[in-house]
């Protein structure tokens, strides 16, 4: 054990910015993964999203979104000068669609919320939906514009913190965490192959699995998994310039596009434990919606379909902090926004190894008065 030493266990979004950051700023880093640059991070839709994902009784979680929206073009700019990769940060906005009259009168509620918070959002009738996104469908109720609301594609940015932490000699370990105890000095953790490290940091970043590991953090909130469909198709062109929001029927569904023709389209939510089997069923119902909004989609190549596992919490935001004054720090709980998040819970995980607290940190703990413990 040595000094600036970190050792972070779990390699999804989260836990791969953390390292990349820490490792940045001089910590010998390493992270402790059986598949380090999947999870929930290589099954998501990588929408930068603080305006749409606004919700009732949320306010302080959505300033949250907003500090971690700032932080993206920075962030974006550092990770492809280190790994040379183009991660597909796209800053063209979101636009919200509502398919029918009763989905136009939900709509409207959001855009209400969103206003009331100082959002930007901008009203659109369908004939503009039409004009800026000639492939929807022209029986569209209206919409709404939301500028501050991007994309990235989320499986270029996981090789590309893949590659930057290599770069900055990070070490990984394809092995299982599955106890960790500490003093106020050191942290021991466990591996399943029987080996065990101290280290004089440790940040835990589980994900859905927080509440797998065996560890004394009274504390810590539940953590539950919330599984979520995804499929992704394929065109010769890009349908659509914009990510595409819709309300359909009182059902949420997204079409996220790239560059390369691919369109991404989810993501049901469902309370089904660890469950990552896919459903045919839900599988119909986001084709049925998509389609829907987009006639095309018909006509598109099915090239994937996976289901991811958001951690959420019962406030839905997550927990960023340092244990008790000591040598070990958690980022979990990051539910539908960690690809939003990644930048700015590094940041103030670097605040928290270096002594020097970031101001972010009183947003998350705004955001997250914690119901459910462990």
């Amino acid at each position: 054990m040595t000094d600036r030493e970190l050792v972070v266990v779990g390699g999804g979004v989260i836990g791969l910015t953390c390292a990349f950051e820490a490792a940045a700023n001089g910590w010998r880093t390493t992270i402790i993964d059986r598949d380090p640059g999947h999870g929930a991070g290589w099954a998501a839709a990588g929408m930068l999203a603080p305006t749409a994902e606004a919700h009732f009784g949320e306010e302080a979680l959505v300033r949250l979104l907003v500090a971690g929206a700032q932080a993206w073009p920075t962030f974006a700019r550092d990770l492809a000068r280190q790994s040379q990769i183009d991660i597909g940060f796209e800053p063209t906005g979101t636009i919200l669609v509502a398919k029918d009259g009763g989905d136009r009168a939900e709509l409207r509620r959001i855009i209400e919320l969103q206003r009331s918070l100082d959002l930007a959002v901008e009203d659109l009738r369908a004939d503009d939906l039409r004009e800026m996104e000639p492939s929807l469908s022209p029986a569209l109720a209206g919409g709404a514009l939301l500028p501050g609301d991007h994309q990235v594609s989320n499986r270029q940015l996981l090789a590309a913190l893949m590659d930057a932490n290599e770069a900055l000699d990070v070490t990984f370990l394809r092995d299982e965490a599955i106890r960790a105890s500490w003093g106020s000095q050191s942290a021991t953790v466990d591996l399943a192959s029987g080996r065990t490290l101290r280290t004089g940091a440790l940040l835990l970043c589980l994900g859905a699995r927080t509440s797998l590991i065996e560890a004394a953090i009274g504390h810590l909130p539940t953590v539950r998994p919330v599984k979520g469909h995804i499929l992704r198709l394929r065109s010769d062109e890009p349908l659509l310039g914009r990510t595409i929001r819709a309300t359909v029927r009182g059902r949420s569904v997204y079409l996220v596009p790239r560059r390369d023709g691919e369109l991404v389209v989810g993501a049901t939510v469902e309370e089904r434990g660890f469950d990552e089997r896919i459903q045919a069923g839900e599988v119909f119902s986001l084709l049925d919606d998509a389609r829907r909004i987009l006639p095309g989609v018909d006509e598109l190549e099915l090239v994937d379909v996976s289901c991811g596992l958001r951690p959420a919490t019962s406030t839905n935001a997550p927990m960023i902090e340092r244990i008790d004054d000591g040598p070990v720090l958690v980022a979990t709980g990051h539910y539908r926004n960690g690809i939003l998040l990644a930048p700015l819970t590094a940041r103030i995980i670097i605040g928290e190894l270096e002594g020097t607290p970031d101001p972010a940190s009183a947003l998350a703990s705004a955001a997250g008065s914690r119901g459910d413990h462990r």
